[in-house]
C-alpha cells in the first residue's frame, strides 16, 4: 500500500508548478501581499478570505469578508511555487472549488478534520532515536487543547513485526483439551509472542509510547519539523509546510494537494500518514 501511495504522490507532483498560470493576476496579487504566512492561523484566515493584503482582520460584518473574489486572488498565494511540486490544473480545479459563489469551501480551526505531524527526537536508554507524533486538537472545558493522538516509532513497531513464513510458531488447535498446557513452551522465548496473537493485529505503539515515558526510559530531547494535513475538502487531502525562505512565497504553505476520489483512497491517504499499511 506505502509504495501504491508512493507512486500515486509522485505522478501527482511531477508536473508544472502551480507558479506558472494558476491566475494571470498572481504575480501582481503576489507583489501586494506584504508579509508571508508566518502563523498557522493567519493561514487559515487567508485561506477563507478573512484579511487582506496588508493583514487586516475582515470579520462577518466586513463587506469584503470571505468574499469569492478576494479568495480567488489570495488562495494561489498560500501555494508553494518555487519547488515545482504541485500539479498546476489540480490546483486550478482545487481554488475553482472552493470558491464558488454556490457552495464555497472554508476551514474550521476548531472543527475540521485536520492534524499535525511533529518529527522528534527523544532519548531512549542513553541513545537518541527519531519518532513522529500525531497531534490533534480536542475540547477541553470552554476551550481546545492539543493531545497526542498517535506516535510512529521504528524502534517500537520493529519488535512486533509478525513473522508469516512456515517458521511461525502457533498454539496446536487441540491445546485446550490439555488445560493450554502449550503456553508455556510457547511463551518460554518472550522475543516472538506476537506470533500467537490475531492476524489482524496492530501495535499500538501509543501505549509503548506512553508507557516507556512512565517508566522513565523514554525522555523528549527536540521537535524537528512539523507539518499539517488537511481532509476537510470534501474530495482533497492537502498539506502545508513551513518554508523559511526570502520573498513573498514563504511561510506556512500547501507543499501537497491530492484528488481523493472515496471514502477508501481517503482512509488510504490517512493509514499510509499514519503509517498504518
Amino acid at each position: 500500500m506505502r509504495t501504491l501511495l508512493s507512486a500515486l504522490l509522485t505522478i501527482l507532483a511531477i508536473h508544472t508548478s502551480v507558479g506558472q498560470g494558476l491566475t494571470d493576476d498572481m504575480k501582481d496579487t503576489e507583489e501586494q501581499l506584504r508579509a508571508s504566512t508566518k502563523q498557522i492561523n493567519q493561514f487559515f484566515r487567508r485561506f477563507n478570505g478573512e484579511e487582506d493584503e496588508n493583514g487586516k482582520r475582515y470579520y462577518p460584518t466586513d463587506k469584503r469578508y470571505r468574499d469569492a473574489n478576494l479568495r480567488k486572488k489570495y488562495v494561489p498565494v498560500l501555494f508553494d511555487t518555487q519547488t515545482g511540486q504541485l500539479d498546476a490544473a489540480i490546483a486550478k480545479e482545487f481554488v475553482k472549488k472552493i470558491t464558488d459563489k454556490k457552495s464555497p469551501a472554508f476551514l474550521d480551526f476548531h472543527q475540521d478534520d485536520w492534524f499535525a505531524e511533529v518529527k522528534t527526537t527523544f532519548k531512549y536508554k542513553g541513545q537518541n532515536i527519531n519518532g513522529t507524533l500525531y497531534m490533534k486538537l480536542q475540547p477541553q472545558g470552554q476551550g481546545y487543547e492539543w493531545i497526542i493522538q498517535d506516535v510512529a516509532f521504528s524502534q517500537f513497531s520493529k519488535w512486533f513485526d509478525k513473522d508469516t513464513s512456515d517458521k511461525k510458531q502457533f498454539l496446536h488447535p487441540m491445546s485446550h483439551e490439555l488445560d493450554f498446557m502449550t503456553l508455556r513452551k510457547a511463551l518460554k522465548d518472550q522475543q516472538h509472542a506476537e506470533q500467537y496473537t490475531a492476524d489482524d493485529y496492530e501495535t499500538d505503539e501509543l501505549s509503548i509510547f506512553l508507557y516507556e515515558m512512565n517508566q522513565g526510559n523514554l525522555t523528549f530531547v527536540s521537535a524537528r519539523n512539523v507539518a499539517f494535513h488537511f481532509f476537510a475538502i470534501e474530495g482533497y487531502y492537502f498539506s502545508i509546510a513551513n518554508f523559511n525562505r526570502p520573498g513573498y512565497n514563504s511561510g506556512w504553505l500547501i507543499s501537497s494537494l491530492v484528488p481523493l476520489a472515496n471514502q477508501d483512497q481517503k482512509k488510504q491517504m490517512k493509514d499510509y500518514i499514519y503509517r498504518k499499511d
